[in-house]
């Protein structure tokens, strides 16, 4: 870790009023949440795509094996534990997170969950898949069955966005309003370099926000960044952001 890079995040964020928080997988990676970029490392899924499994496409083919899927990940989520970086965010609960996480871990180490935006739906609901708009609640640890919606008799699926889906509009609306008002972003555990992730991070630095990138890989989005501080999340959040008051840091 370069400790003269991290002082340097630190005075930003000291000076800044206001600063919101942008997550992607490597902030739960190492909690043991898949980031579902390589092959599945579980035996019993890894004959199967997950680009194909988190598809309209695949489930239209085969929804229960979708569900199935889900299910099981559900259960691992059921087993995992907010780790060391989710620990250090809770600690300053002001804060505003944009998250493209659908797991629960911001929530459970302690940030409210009327501050965490899930840009991709969270996958603890189900929703219709169809357009009434019904949502339901599903547990951890109870797997989930292939049902009808009672409201219209389409089939409920997982509240998540699939791949090819569009964002759901409000909460992109509401993303891009904290990203402008906001002057400072720290981007966690994402590279930033797929729209319309990356669209957040160009309008922050538009509106004069200086970007502190938190990952275990140097961004490609090099011309956007600040400081880069490369390494584990959980080894480099506790470090920056020991002692740090979240008062009048959280974006309006």
């Amino acid at each position: 870790m370069n400790v003269e890079l991290l002082t340097q995040a630190r005075e930003i964020l000291d000076r800044a009023e206001r600063v919101a928080v942008f997550s992607g997988a490597g902030l739960s990676a190492e909690s043991g949440i898949s980031t579902f970029r390589g092959q599945e490392p579980d035996a019993l899924w890894s004959r199967f795509d997950p680009m194909q499994l988190a598809s309209v496409e695949g489930f239209a083919a085969d929804p229960q094996t979708v569900i199935d899927w889900y299910n099981w990940r559900r259960s691992k989520l059921a087993e995992a534990q907010p780790n060391a970086a989710h620990q250090a965010l809770a600690g300053l609960p002001e804060l505003i997170h944009l998250t493209q996480n659908v797991d629960d871990l911001l929530e459970r180490a302690g940030v409210p969950e009327s501050n965490v935006l899930h840009l991709h739906g969270s996958i603890i609901k189900d929703r219709c898949h169809a357009t009434c708009g019904i949502e339901e609640e599903i547990s951890l640890t109870k797997p989930a069955a292939l049902r009808q919606c009672k409201a219209c008799g389409a089939y409920m699926r997982p509240a998540v966005v699939w791949f090819g889906e569009i964002l759901p509009q409000a909460i992109w609306s509401q993303a891009q309003a904290v990203c402008m008002d906001i002057d400072c972003l720290l981007v966690i555990g994402t590279s930033s370099t797929v729209y319309p992730a990356v669209g957040l991070v160009e309008l922050a630095t538009r509106d004069n926000a200086q970007i502190i990138v938190v990952n275990t890989q140097i961004s490609e989005a090099s011309l956007c960044v600040d400081i880069e501080l490369i390494g584990r999340a959980g080894e480099i959040l506790p470090k920056l952001l020991d002692g740090m008051s979240s008062e009048s840091k959280g974006s309006e």
